[in-house]
């Protein structure tokens, strides 16, 4: 089973190197399994859908096998606003690493960045979207994009739905889903889009 090796953050050994040439042996990794292929084969697929933010970042399981869809799992990590910049993308991308470890998820989504009143509030955004992607992108997931509008027409019906109609579509496309908060539904939301988006596409049997 193929697997992605990255270098966990911890401080060079004593060995007399630096980063980026300390010896192997010395160097601490962490694998993460890559998705299982027989999965696919068999027309089911675990979606991973993401709702990044600095702040809180949603994440939603589901599975899609053909045109059914069950709930897996959903939930939200927070960062502490007390911490600085690196260490709050640090934290983030340490939580999506482990979830992609435990889950092994085939595919994932996310939303495009949507532009913000607040300048800096769309820099911290798409700094935390920026981490998301490149994680599931080490590990060899690859990541659909959606505009929120498109999001919104694919679960209600409308591009023009509030957030409460998605939310109250989400619980309704997966009964007895018990969603954690408003960023976990979105997330789900998204992973539903995306298992829509591939049916559609017909690269689910």
């Amino acid at each position: 089973m193929k697997s992605w090796s990255g270098w966990v953050e911890n401080p060079p050994p004593a060995c007399g190197r630096g980063w980026g040439r300390a010896c192997a042996s010395h160097r601490a990794r962490i694998d993460i399994p890559s998705p299982d292929p027989s999965r696919k084969r068999e027309g089911k697929l675990i979606i991973l859908g993401l709702d990044p933010g600095l702040g809180t970042t949603g994440w939603g399981l589901i599975r899609a096998d053909g045109n059914r869809l069950s709930h897996l799992a959903n939930g939200q990590w927070k960062t502490d606003a007390s911490e600085s910049l690196p260490k709050r993308l640090s934290h983030l991308a340490s939580q999506l690493e482990a979830l992609i470890a435990d889950h092994r998820p085939d595919t994932a989504a996310a939303e495009e960045i949507f532009v913000n009143k607040n300048p800096q509030s769309t820099l911290k955004l798409a700094q935390a979207r920026g981490v998301v992607l490149m994680i599931a992108a080490r590990s060899s997931i690859e990541v659909g994009e959606y505009a929120a509008r498109l999001v919104k027409k694919a679960v209600v019906g409308t591009g023009a739905a509030e957030k409460v109609q998605v939310h109250a579509m989400v619980q309704r496309l997966l009964p007895g889903v018990a969603i954690t908060g408003p960023d976990a539904a979105d997330a789900l939301a998204v992973a539903i889009t995306h298992a829509h988006h591939l049916a559609s596409s017909r690269r689910i049997p």
